[in-house]
């Protein structure tokens, strides 16, 4: 699923090439990932003529700021990314007019596209069509349930290491207990990040992810806090992560596998100390780390 990395490195190339278009027409082949309104048509109705004021973020969710009080959210889910080109449709699919990387077989899985004023198109290619979009009032939008529950943003000025420590008192006081990988990846305690990064941030920390949060000591706190900041800014400069499904707005890859370090590396050795890597479930999810380096 792409994470904070990835849906900003989609927001900075978004904003160079579609800000300040109008919404001139949309199409889809699967309606159902159409999540407000419920009837396509209305969607269809209500986004034609809408210009793109804005382009942003909010934990994993990409947000256009529409004229006329809309904005467009959406979540990329596990497999979804948004692209940037032409496309003809053919023979029931769509394919790319510009050649390179927006023909590669995983940028083909197209089930919603906008048509632009000036030509141009944004699509959404999604091989499991997990992904959603859903149509509000910005007031609305701003105001609903699931932005305001959504925690701080790790990477903005104010994100402290105080700030840090009062987002992970908040769920010890709801939960009491709470792996620290677990408490990583959940989105109302910090905003962004998921399996991929608290892997990566972990292993760098030295910490093992089953480690429950209120026996970590304040040094332990304080690596994690620097290697979070640290790691989601490098997989920014790198745009992203493209091992599996994600892309950024041009069809390419982003580059930062080249330094990953735990994530998917079950039975690689530790670049650090040659240990195996190891992979467990924690509930649903895979985790990878090194049981030399992260010991419980």
């Amino acid at each position: 699923m792409p994470e904070l990395p990835e849906v900003e490195t989609t927001i900075r190339s978004l904003k160079t090439k579609i800000l300040g278009r109008i919404f001139f027409d949309v199409w889809t082949d699967f309606p159902k990932q159409i999540k407000r309104p419920k009837s396509f048509n209305q969607f269809k109705k209500e986004i034609k003529g809408e210009k793109i004021q804005n382009i942003w973020r909010r934990g994993k969710n990409i947000i256009f700021t529409l004229s006329k009080n809309k904005s467009l959210l959406i979540h990329q889910k596990l497999t979804g990314h948004l692209l940037v080109g032409k496309w003809t449709f053919d023979k029931g699919a769509w394919h790319s007019e510009i050649k390179g990387p927006l023909q590669e077989k995983t940028n083909s899985y197209i089930h919603l596209l906008f048509t632009l004023d000036n030509g141009q198109m944004l699509a959404l290619s999604d091989l499991r069509k997990f992904a959603k979009a859903e149509l509000w009032t910005t007031r609305d939008l701003e105001n609903s349930e699931a932005m305001k529950k959504l925690g701080p943003e790790p990477l903005e000025k104010n994100f402290s290491f105080e700030k840090f420590l009062e987002a992970l008192g908040s769920y010890l006081k709801l939960k009491r207990k709470g792996k620290i990988k677990q408490v990583l990846m959940d989105q109302n305690i910090i905003a962004g990040i998921g399996n991929i990064y608290s892997d990566e941030i972990l292993w760098r920390a030295k910490i093992h992810p089953f480690k429950e949060t209120s026996k970590l000591k304040k040094q332990d706190l304080k690596n994690i806090y620097r290697f979070l900041k640290d790691v989601l800014k490098k997989s920014i400069v790198l745009k992203g992560e493209s091992f599996s499904d994600f892309r950024t707005p041009s069809g390419e890859k982003g580059e930062f596998d080249s330094i990953r370090k735990a994530y998917q590396r079950e039975g690689e050795k530790c670049s650090r100390c040659k240990n195996i890597i190891k992979r467990v479930k924690m509930g649903n999810r895979s985790t990878h780390f090194c049981p030399k380096c992260q010991k419980l």
